[in-house]
């Protein structure tokens, strides 16, 4: 419900305003499992995103944004609400309950004046009915119009159909927040659409973690033609603001909630699961053409809405506003003190012996990732019985799977309580250099650094009540569970 702001907060909105008071309107663009540089903006040439493109050319384009948790529902609570996952209760879990105690920005926007809305996926998957919630914390839904989808496996929703919808019903004068959150390029795809579509395998850039093999090349342009479905509703939003004189004042983000939908990517802690895409436009307000370094945790994005918006951010998030790096002018590193990260997961999706997770921290810097996986004798991509259940089923799943090699193992194979990487010299993670002992002193202080900074965050696991997380509730589909295999080994 709609409501005036406050005297502290109509103080709070002035002070960052100035005399004109202008509110800009804010629009976030969520994709699903797309990966890091996997955009023209990155230099990637084997597919197109020219809507992206265009939001880093007229904005700024971050090569250094992360997320707290690399998968869907966790990361989408880490935006709302601004706080990483294990300050989250239960939401630190994919298919969790979203606890009602911890204020989202649409909410508070919302309350601000602000119309609000959402298409295709908020926050989930996961349950917040239960606790509470009127509608989807990612704002009320506007999802009524559909289309017929190029390809199977892209979701019928017109995003860019219901946003026009959403302005048609903005109240006269009112700025708006809206969430555009596409399907895409979650799986599953149309089998070989990629190569149908004409794109050419061979322009596929592999990581080095994959064999190079035909299967793996055309799962990745069937993963493209995915992407381009989620710029091309950007593109048709970007269209929209033209039209009705509203784009240079909207502050626009772009991004994904974690990495590709592939083996040793999605809700695995290596790079290119947690580091994403972002490129941001406010034409009104930001320098275009710029390149940023500085680490954005996506906790930051929601005191940063809040701070443009002129509304106080809620006492409960714990992200720092990245404005004054928007606004500064500059490029390459902008704040010094931006240059660490924090990772972490607890339960995913079910697949091992009481549907236990497999527990992991990591802390990244800018020359190095350390991991500490707390559970080293579980399998972090579920149990092999269960068919490797934290993994999505793909052609680049049952190829690597096939043969039981390095690219297996990186994958799929059990990993040592500690690892640590160059990711100067190796991005992908490959050499794990935790028991090499010129990297002994390194190793140390990153694991005492990231101890103190989750002590300081009040997580659970840090501070010696490891337990809670066991006593989270599971709400999605059971499918083939460890306990269900079981069964159907001992009927």
């Amino acid at each position: 419900m709609r409501s005036s702001v406050g005297a502290a907060a109509l103080a709070f909105r002035n002070l960052v305003l100035g005399a004109e008071g202008k509110r800009p309107n804010i629009f976030f663009c969520i994709a699903d499992d797309w990966g890091n540089k996997h955009a023209g903006a990155y230099g990637a040439k084997w597919l197109k995103t020219p809507a992206f493109d265009r939001v880093a050319r007229e904005g700024v384009l971050f090569t250094n944004c992360f997320t707290s948790n690399p998968k869907c529902s966790p990361s989408r609570a880490t935006i709302l609400t601004g706080r990483n996952t294990w300050q989250l209760k239960e939401a630190v879990n994919h298919f969790s309950i979203f606890p009602n105690e911890f204020a989202v920005y649409p909410d508070l926007l919302e309350k601000a004046g602000y119309w609000v809305g959402m298409t295709g996926k908020g926050w989930g998957p996961g349950d917040f009915k239960s606790t509470g919630w009127p509608h989807n914390p990612a704002g009320k839904e506007f999802q009524k119009r559909t289309l017929k989808p190029p390809y199977n496996g892209i979701s019928r929703c017109d995003y860019a159909g219901n946003f026009e919808d959403f302005l048609a019903q903005r109240p006269k004068g009112a700025p708006f927040c809206f969430w555009m959150g596409t399907h895409e390029p979650h799986r599953g795809y149309e089998l070989d659409s990629g190569v149908r579509a004409g794109r050419n395998p061979a322009d596929v850039v592999l990581p080095k973690y994959y064999p190079d093999r035909p299967v793996i090349r055309r799962d990745f342009l069937d993963y493209a033609l995915e992407v381009e479905w989620m710029d091309h509703h950007l593109g048709l939003a970007l269209k929209k603001l033209e039209e009705i004189g509203e784009l240079d004042n909207t502050l626009i983000v772009a991004t994904s909630d974690h990495g590709m939908p592939f083996p040793r990517v999605k809700g695995q802690i290596y790079e290119d699961a947690f580091h994403v895409p972002m490129a941001v436009r406010w034409a009104a307000q930001v320098k275009s053409g710029r390149v940023v370094d500085d680490f954005i945790n996506f906790r930051d994005i929601a005191p940063t809405f809040c701070e443009a918006a002129g509304v106080p951010p809620a006492p409960t998030m714990t992200g720092k506003s990245f404005l004054d790096v928007l606004k500064s002018g500059k490029s390459g590193i902008v704040d010094p003190t931006r240059d660490v990260m924090l990772i972490g997961k607890e339960r995913h999706d079910l697949g091992r012996p009481n549907d236990w997770g497999y527990p992991v921290r990591a802390i990244r810097t800018r020359d190095f990732l350390y991991v500490r996986n707390y559970e080293p004798d579980r399998w972090p991509a579920g149990n092999p019985e269960t068919g490797y259940r934290n993994v999505d089923p793909s052609p680049t799943k049952d190829s690597l799977t096939s043969q039981f090699d390095e690219y297996f193992r990186m994958s799929f194979g059990k990993r040592p309580p500690e690892e640590l990487y160059n990711i100067r010299e190796d991005p992908e993670c490959i050499k794990n250099l935790a028991q090499d002992l010129a990297y002994a002193k390194v190793k140390r202080e990153l694991q005492e650094r990231m101890n103190t900074m989750l002590r300081e965050q009040g997580d659970p696991r840090a501070l010696g009540h490891a337990e809670f997380f066991d006593t989270i509730q599971y709400v999605g589909p059971r499918g083939h569970s460890y306990d269900n295999w079981l069964k159907y080994q001992n009927p």
